[in-house]
């Protein structure tokens, strides 16, 4: 069901009815990608040093606050070496929540809820490129620089047939390689494409998107009361409009609230 934000015994019977650690002890969450995440108000640091701002921020402070437990933030420089963090001795003591995108080469370590939000992903292509439209990037011949490990790179592996991928660190590893090496085509989440579009004049930003990304809770697997806990928590602030007023709040463009799951 809902947690509501009840004083008195509900608070407590969520507490109680997790039984995992994340109601246990401090609550240790993490963001998905370097630097907090995105810094397009998805997640973005404190210059001061003090804490992250954001939606995952807020999200992850109504969590904490309906368990009763502080948060300690954890820094990883992307998703992918928070997913391989979560095997082994580090399932046990790395993190316990995680905002992330959903991929399915993740999901045998790490529990997904449904998605809270969805990130459009798209291609930013070179001045005078023959390419108009994202259903003419995966030919031969054409070399796409991507973020290693991000969410999007891994749905492209999955999915492309004829395009060649080169991957980089971080999406400015990515717009290097795709300037300085004269790449066809950059891969990337739209609003950093934009952002990097308007420090760098000239590629033009194709439009619609090849996927959207699936931003969920994530936990490490075999948690389970834990997971229910965060299932209900998303699909609460979906349907009661705290992430459609988050993503308003921060102005973030380029997310949209993810569909409801009965």
């Amino acid at each position: 069901g809902a947690l509501a934000d009840v004083p008195g015994a509900p608070h407590r019977r969520l507490a109680a009815a997790s039984l995992d650690r994340i109601a246990r002890r401090r609550l240790t969450s993490i963001s998905a990608a370097g630097k907090m995440g995105c810094p397009y108000g998805y997640v973005s640091e404190d210059p001061e040093g003090g804490s992250p701002t954001g939606i995952v921020p807020d999200l992850a402070g109504r969590i904490a606050s309906r368990l009763g437990v502080g948060i300690e933030w954890i820094r990883y420089p992307d998703a992918g070496l928070l997913s391989a963090g979560a095997k082994g001795k580090l399932a046990e003591d790395a993190w316990d929540l995680a905002f992330m995108g959903a991929e399915p080469a993740r999901a045998r370590l790490i529990d997904f809820t449904a998605a809270y939000v969805e990130i459009e992903a798209s291609y930013l292509v070179p001045p005078g490129s023959s390419i108009t439209r994202i259903d003419e990037v995966d030919r031969n011949g054409v070399r796409i620089a991507v973020a290693a490990r991000a969410a999007y790179e891994l749905y492209l592996r999955r999915t492309l047939k004829h395009a060649e991928l080169v991957s980089a660190e971080g999406l400015g590893g990515s717009f290097d390689l795709f300037r300085d090496r004269g790449l066809e085509v950059l891969a990337g989440l739209r609003p950093r494409l934009v952002e990097e579009q308007a420090r760098f004049p000239g590629p033009r930003l194709l439009p619609g998107r090849f996927t959207a990304i699936q931003q969920a809770v994530a936990t490490p697997a075999g948690r389970p009361a834990a997971f229910a806990l965060l299932r209900a928590f998303v699909e609460e602030v979906k349907s009661d409009g705290t992430v459609a007023r988050l993503i308003d709040r921060h102005a973030v463009k380029g997310l949209s609230v993810a569909p409801r799951v009965d």
